[in-house]
């Protein structure tokens, strides 16, 4: 499954989380380590630049933090990113430099790249999104299946079992999401895509391509 591999998806001298991504084949295999990652790195960051805020929480001092906010860690807030009114970080999370977490947004288990969107109403849970990715506005990722049974990432007829029970969505650099959609629990979207608003979507869409359906995905020329 070549095009699901961290080495097609994701620049990775655009996130902090670089080293978490080391060893790993696929951007999933991540998602249990994120914690863990961030409590190691967290106390090595210069002070200068980032401030501890509470337990298991640094935040870049450019970033800019709403008020109303609800911070929990282990997180990292990189430089010139924005958390903005009334969003929700549950912990586990890495929100990279110049990246939106909008208002009424949650976050949970995630890595965002730098320049990532999620402006509004976005739940983002057990996932990882590529440098410079959107979501449009109401645009989910959904994590856990209805059945509770463990999440098998699809491409075709091959499959990759990744016994996970919560995974939410890869998005590859530059993705965008169009509002209103639902990226079901395993998706993995290839840099470049864009997806149409109010989409459902599933399994490995390749890079470079406009989603509308399973059976309406069209090349970008």
């Amino acid at each position: 499954m070549e095009q699901a591999r961290i080495s097609s998806m994701y620049d990775l001298s655009q996130t902090i989380a670089a080293e978490l991504f080391e060893g790993l084949t696929y951007p999933w295999e991540a998602l249990g380590g994120i914690s863990g990652f961030i409590r190691r790195i967290g106390p090595t960051l210069p002070a200068d630049r980032f401030e501890q805020r509470g337990e298991e929480i640094w935040v870049a001092r450019s970033a800019k933090v709403a008020p109303t906010a609800s911070l929990n860690g282990p997180l990292i807030v990189d430089e010139d990113a924005e958390i903005r009114h009334c969003a929700f970080v549950r912990g586990s999370a890495i929100v990279g430099k110049g990246a939106v977490v909008g208002n009424s947004t949650e976050l949970k288990n995630a890595v965002l790249f730098n320049g990532v969107q999620v402006p509004h109403y976005n739940y983002v849970g057990d996932s990882i999104l590529g440098y410079k990715s959107h979501m449009g506005a109401g645009s989910i990722t959904s994590n856990v299946k209805s059945d509770k049974t463990l999440v098998i990432v699809r491409d075709g007829k091959e499959e990759i079992k990744t016994g996970l029970k919560k995974f939410g969505a890869m998005l590859g650099d530059f993705v965008e999401v169009g509002c209103n959609s639902v990226l079901n629990p395993g998706t993995v979207v290839g840099p470049h895509t864009n997806i149409y608003p109010l989409s459902c979507v599933r399994g490995v869409i390749p890079a470079d391509s406009i989603y509308k359906s399973r059976s309406e995905i069209a090349k970008k020329q």
